[in-house]
């Protein structure tokens, strides 16, 4: 394994393969549609309320943003806090985990602002 953050400070996930695979394991964490979205979105605007967090991820429901979030927290990618009680407003922020994915998510803005354009209609679209 390479050295890093100390073992205790890893995060655990199980690897389906005969071999350990780095890239695997990783795409387990961020590689579900929405999630490199909101991990960028909040890389760039910092901590931000579930609303402000919609408004900046274009296309997104509440109920899948909600999932993505619990996922992410529960991946220890993100932060949940109660900020005010009445009316209730939570918080959301990157975790030094989320924090340290900021050079894959540049990498892959890079590559898409390489290889990709938008599409003249959707029937034409990869995605």
């Amino acid at each position: 394994m390479t050295s890093g953050a100390d073992d205790d400070e890893k995060l655990q996930v199980w690897c389906a393969g005969e071999d350990w695979c780095p890239v695997t394991t990783t795409a387990t964490l961020v590689g579900k549609k929405w999630h490199p979205v909101v991990i960028d979105r909040l890389l760039a605007a910092g901590p931000c309320g579930f609303s402000e967090l919609e408004e900046r991820v274009d296309g997104i429901s509440s109920k899948v943003l909600s999932d993505v979030l619990d996922d992410l927290e529960e991946k220890r990618l993100i932060d949940r806090e109660i900020v005010s009680e009445k009316p209730v407003r939570t918080e959301y922020s990157l975790t030094e985990h989320g924090e340290s994915l900021e050079s894959v998510i540049d990498a892959m803005h890079e590559w898409g602002e390489q290889h990709l354009v938008e599409a003249d209609e959707p029937s034409a679209s990869l995605a």
